[in-house]
């Protein structure tokens, strides 16, 4: 970058300085062709009291004026040159001055500060648009930074607490020399549900990063994805739990088609499932449903459970929070489900709120842009896929 300054204005320079001489030269040529192009005067004219021929006369004149200007244009050529030298100097240094800042954040930036950018709001043209692109692949980057050590920092916290379930029950089991099949079994069942929760925080975790790293999904090709079908096979999969509860299910199945990613919609619609059944007290209620709403399409899911203040709603939407239960090793579910609901509802380019429930309980509403057909043309003919 630093050699390309003076590359350039050379270049600039060695152009200014064959044009300035290719018009040196036309003036001396025009000048001379004028004055020989005036008629001939038949005769003899007197020149400082001398008679001289008409034609030697005029091509004294000739000779003179082409002099004249080659003098001239000898004096105004370096100048010509030096200036445009420095103006060339000059000017390209103020175009290549923004892509010095360029190189400069690129130069400065590490792991630890990522949120330094460009922001070249007062340039124009192709390096307003380099910028902008810089300072966009910057942000891409700092979102799965920021992804990255939330994981690193999450998965460590998290999984101390079943790794030392883990440790812990091995240990004093093989310490206890009288230990039977009675209480290897109950070491092995306390082994397999330690296992099941790294199990789920590993995929939860996974699961989070990976969408909140991704933003929206513009550049992915949206399915059509029927929310009744999802919920319908989600619910088929929790069936079994909330009868061991004694849930009432109640469910209102409209059709609702979303466009979006299929596998991020079912872990969507079963990961709110999955919290209305396990958070719920036994004997309670669940209540399902999913409609159109204009251009958009709603998914709610409403359940009986503890007491919830109002403005303790919104943490629930954070990692690892439980609401008012107390997080144990036993606790099931990752504390993650409602994280990953409302970042795969944002990378959908669509919302996700939540309300107490009178009583008892929590109140999720889903909010996803409806899918759209795109038109396409077939043999001259419109259709739509």
């Amino acid at each position: 970058m630093h050699r390309l300054r003076p590359r350039l204005t050379l270049l600039a320079t060695v152009l200014v300085a064959v044009v300035a001489g290719l018009l040196l030269w036309l003036g001396w040529m025009l000048v001379g062709a004028a004055v020989a192009g005036t008629p001939v005067l038949p005769g003899t004219v007197v020149v400082g009291g001398v008679p001289v021929p008409a034609q030697t006369a005029r091509d004294a004149v000739a000779s003179a004026a082409r002099a004249e200007v080659l003098r001239a244009g000898l004096i105004a050529f370096p100048l010509v040159v030096l200036a445009g030298a420095v103006t060339a100097w000059v000017l390209v240094g103020r175009v290549l001055d923004p892509l010095h800042r360029v190189v400069d954040t690129a130069s400065r930036l590490s792991a630890s500060s990522l949120d330094e950018r460009v922001a070249l709001g007062a340039a124009r043209g192709e390096v307003a648009e380099l910028a902008t692109a810089f300072d966009a692949m910057l942000d891409r980057l700092q979102g799965a930074f920021d992804a990255q050590r939330r994981f690193v920092a999450n998965a460590g916290h998290e999984l101390r607490t079943p790794l030392a379930v883990l440790r812990t029950e091995i240990d004093v089991t093989l310490q206890d020399p009288a230990a039977d099949a009675t209480e290897l079994r109950r070491m092995a069942e306390v082994v397999r549900d330690a296992g099941r929760r790294c199990d789920e925080l590993v995929t939860g975790l996974l699961l989070l990063a990976r969408t909140e790293a991704s933003g929206p999904l513009g550049g992915v090709d949206r399915a059509a994805v029927d929310l009744a079908v999802v919920v319908a096979a989600e619910l088929d999969a929790v069936a079994g739990e909330a009868a061991a509860r004694g849930l009432t299910v109640r469910t209102d199945p409209r059709p609702a088609v979303a466009g979006g990613d299929e596998v991020l919609l079912h872990r969507l619609v079963a990961n709110l499932l999955e919290n209305a059944v396990r958070h719920n007290r036994d004997g309670g209620w669940i209540d399902v449903g999913c409609a159109v709403v204009g251009p958009e399409v709603s998914l709610r899911v409403a359940s009986s459970g503890a007491e919830l203040a109002p403005d303790r709603v919104a943490e629930l939407f954070e990692p690892f929070r439980r609401g008012p239960v107390a997080r144990t090793a036993h606790t099931r579910g990752s504390g993650l489900g409602l994280s990953i609901v409302r970042a795969v509802a944002a990378a959908h380019d669509g919302s996700v709120t939540a309300a107490a429930v009178d009583g008892g309980g929590l109140d999720v509403r889903v909010v996803l842009p409806q899918h759209r057909a795109v038109p396409v043309a077939l043999d001259g003919v419109g259709a739509t896929s």
